[in-house]
């Protein structure tokens, strides 16, 4: 009776390790892109939001609508386009952030080299209303600061280890370190914090991440749960992903490529 108890607890584990989320192919895209940004369903086309050459580009089908560069910014670090009627620019090597609206005119300018105190930032974020999730590099701080009022509104407990990814809701923010997923509330509390399996980027998307690891290999990570389960795709060269409305989008360079998952 042991000898069967212990083969069905190594069943249990086998079956348990082995389960993953499974792809089904829709479509691809052609298109040419430094960095996918965004993908926002249209009727039956995307808009699709994406960089190059120092450039923001918002694409319907196969017209570009508006574009936006700043000559004295130069290089863009990052775009979060979780608000569409606030997106944010952040130039690292600036430590500037621009907001723009849909139409990709200018708003706000967010400069923290004039900001009392002095914030040298490493990662921006959207957060509600006015307020930027930011990473401190100097305190090795996540920050809740609202750029209208230059209030600090919460403050994490200083980070270990380096900042490799920050992503955020209205609700929630999750910060990806060589350590650890850390998950905050928006008022700064931690939610948890799970241990970094090599991960190395990560999507947002209504409160579910995917997570790739340096073997490239993707894992979801539902809303609510603490357990990443692995994602079956095909032989890609993912140079970027993107998790939108239940869709997986991976970017091998020349083609956006988008997959149902299909989960249990």
């Amino acid at each position: 009776m042991k000898s069967l108890s212990v083969l069905f607890f190594f069943i249990s584990v086998v079956a348990f390790s082995q389960k993953t989320i499974k792809t089904s192919f829709i479509k691809t895209i052609d298109i040419k892109a430094e960095a996918i940004i965004s993908i926002d369903k249209i009727s039956d086309f995307e808009d699709i939001k994406y960089v190059d050459n120092k450039t923001l580009f918002k694409k319907h089908k196969d017209s570009i609508l508006y574009n936006y560069s700043n000559v004295q910014l130069g290089e863009i670090t990052s775009v979060d386009a979780f608000s569409p009627l606030k997106i944010k620019l952040f130039y690292k090597n600036f430590n500037t952030v621009m907001v723009l609206d849909n139409r990709l005119t200018e708003t706000d300018k967010i400069d923290f080299n004039i900001t009392k105190p002095y914030k040298n930032v490493s990662h921006v974020s959207t957060g509600f209303g006015n307020r930027l999730w930011i990473f401190n590099q100097d305190l090795q701080q996540l920050e809740l600061y609202d750029y209208k009022t230059g209030e600090v509104f919460a403050k994490s407990a200083p980070i270990q280890s380096s900042v490799i990814s920050l992503k955020s809701n209205y609700n929630n923010c999750w910060l990806l370190t060589e350590n650890y997923l850390y998950k905050y509330d928006t008022y700064g509390s931690l939610i948890y914090k799970i241990e970094n399996k090599n991960y190395t980027a990560m999507a947002l998307d209504y409160g579910n991440i995917v997570l790739q690891s340096s073997t490239k290999s993707l894992f979801y990570l539902s809303k609510g749960s603490q357990i990443a389960t692995p994602i079956e795709t095909p032989k890609l060269l993912i140079k970027q992903f993107l998790l939108t409305n239940g869709s997986l989008y991976i970017y091998d360079n020349e083609f956006l490529h988008e997959y149902q998952l299909i989960k249990d």
